[in-house]
């Protein structure tokens, strides 16, 4: 790890690079081109046919400027009612895949009680099965007609709409979620999983963790700081693990599925290369953002040593005798370890990273890790969202570190994508160029580096509800007239520029 955090911008350019042009070499057989969108972000409907309010309803209905122009998901792209135009986007595209995350209180409208497991049989609660019926019959349309059009489903469980009722009762705070996430999770594979066959549980806890409950500026607004973020990752970890036992239980032998965890990670790069205090910082960055959620599930059970030690001793400086961080026991961690089909990672950008000292007066899991993100002035940044610097070469790094991290698994990249600020030109050169350089960097990662990356999805299929940017952050391969109430999906640039993608299977070599 310390060798190939401590390299510069060039260092994994061997001259066997120099002599190798990847544009206009062939992805392999079978890859996967997906696009990916998420329930909240498009769905809209927020309330038809008995849906439960999720924590991001509650959030975005709160105001006080949380989100831009207090804008909200309640009607988003309407693909609750619109998903045929979505299956044309899709169609257009070419798509082998589409990665889709169900709403969890669409299902279940207080996140628990919408039914009861007994001996492989459900049985419904009255007030809650018109909702559940509904729910049931979207999503079949949906996975049956992408079906029926060639295209495979990747299924995300759960991505940052938590039950409000769940919410209530203490959210990811609380164990009481990691048994009704099991509960959830039992209900969707037997319900979908005779058709879908690639799942994600949760998607970036860590996202979640920090965010939403150790900043508080996504939902549900939690603010505890040195605490939140590692208790509710914590209980993220064991409800992964808890449903991916349930899968492999009951329902692997008969539906022959997958399930992983979608994590979300930049790569961190020394500030100064030479300097040992920065190639440390840099390791710690890995460690309390992928290795957080990472090493428990691909390699031991438990969190990184190096985040277990400078958490407690920090804690030790603070007058804690007690580390902040909650322990699995022996059991758990033999019940985390290994829980992972494959590796699920999303990628937008990179970071220099530098040491920064812990005065040990501040209380938070950012200054217990030591280390300031820096964004090197001469990267581009994306016109929509002011923290997505393009890094391709950061994403070719970080490949070879999980590969080499965590023993050689197979890979999908089920997000990465480049964003516009409102309005979007159509003709979305820039954004393409951040793809096409990206394609450029996973070519040498498979061919050159040895990984085995099987898939690759752009965020998003549509522009969409992006949290706090709301509307003003536009991901979407279509745009979206969002001030017309027919709600119009018109392709951009790059939408066209990946078909052809698909369609070749790889970059056409340019004659420029």
């Amino acid at each position: 790890m310390a060798s190939a955090l401590s390299t510069d911008s060039a260092a994994l350019d061997s001259c066997a690079d120099c002599s190798w042009n990847p544009e206009g070499a062939s992805f392999p057989e079978q890859f996967a081109w997906g696009a990916a969108t998420a329930a909240y972000q498009v769905e809209g409907s927020w309330d038809a046919d008995g849906k439960g309010p999720s924590v991001w309803d509650t959030f975005t209905h709160q105001g006080g400027d949380r989100v831009f122009k207090n804008q909200t998901g309640d009607v988003a792209c309407g693909s609750y009612t619109l998903w045929e135009e979505d299956l044309k986007c899709i169609k257009q595209l070419g798509l082998t895949h589409y990665r889709f995350s169900l709403s969890w209180s669409r299902l279940l409208p207080d996140g628990t009680a919408g039914f009861i497991n007994q001996k492989g049989n459900c049985s419904f609660k009255i007030e809650s099965c018109a909702a559940l019926i509904q729910g049931v019959d979207y999503y079949n349309k949906v996975i049956d007609s992408l079906l029926a059009n060639d295209v495979t489903p990747m299924v995300t469980l759960y991505h940052f709409d938590l039950p409000q009722h769940l919410e209530d009762q203490g959210g990811w705070r609380s164990d009481a979620t990691v048994k009704a996430f099991d509960t959830y999770a039992q209900f969707c594979f037997r319900i979908f999983g005779d058709r879908v066959k690639l799942w994600i549980t949760i998607n970036e806890p860590y996202i979640i963790a920090t965010l939403g409950y150790e900043k508080g500026i996504l939902a549900p607004g939690i603010a505890e700081p040195g605490t939140g973020a590692y208790q509710a990752a914590h209980n993220m970890i064991k409800a992964h693990a808890a449903a991916w036992h349930s899968y492999d239980r009951l329902f692997r032998k008969q539906q022959g599925g997958l399930v992983s965890i979608a994590l979300i990670s930049g790569w961190a790069e020394p500030f100064n290369p030479n300097s040992l205090a920065d190639q440390e910082a840099a390791k710690w960055h890995m460690a309390f953002c992928l290795d957080w959620f990472a090493t428990p599930i691909f390699l031991d059970g438990d969190y990184p040593a190096i985040m277990k030690s400078k958490i407690s001793s920090t804690c030790k400086r603070q007058g804690s005798p007690l580390s902040r961080l909650p322990e699995f026991t022996e059991e758990e961690k033999v019940m985390i370890k290994g829980t992972a089909d494959f590796f699920s990672l999303n990628y937008y950008t990179t970071r220099k990273v530098k040491y920064q000292v812990n005065t040990h007066s501040q209380i938070s899991i950012f200054a217990d890790k030591e280390a300031e993100e820096v964004t090197d002035p001469s990267w581009p940044v994306a016109t929509g969202s002011s923290w997505l610097a393009v890094v391709p070469w950061g994403l070719r790094r970080l490949l070879k570190y999980i590969k080499d991290t965590y023993n050689h698994p197979i890979i999908y990249i089920t997000e990465n994508g480049f964003s516009q600020s409102d309005p979007a030109a159509l003709d979305d050169t820039q954004r393409w160029e951040y793809f096409r350089l990206t394609l450029l960097e996973i070519l040498k990662a498979i061919y050159i580096d040895g990984v085995q990356l099987k898939g690759y999805f752009v965020w998003s299929l549509l522009d969409n509800f992006e949290w706090t940017c709301g509307y003003s952050s536009r991901f979407g391969l279509f745009h979206v007239d969002f001030e017309n109430s027919a709600l119009p999906r018109v392709p951009y640039k790059s939408a066209i520029e990946y078909a052809n993608v698909i369609t070749n299977n790889g970059l056409i070599k340019s004659h420029e």
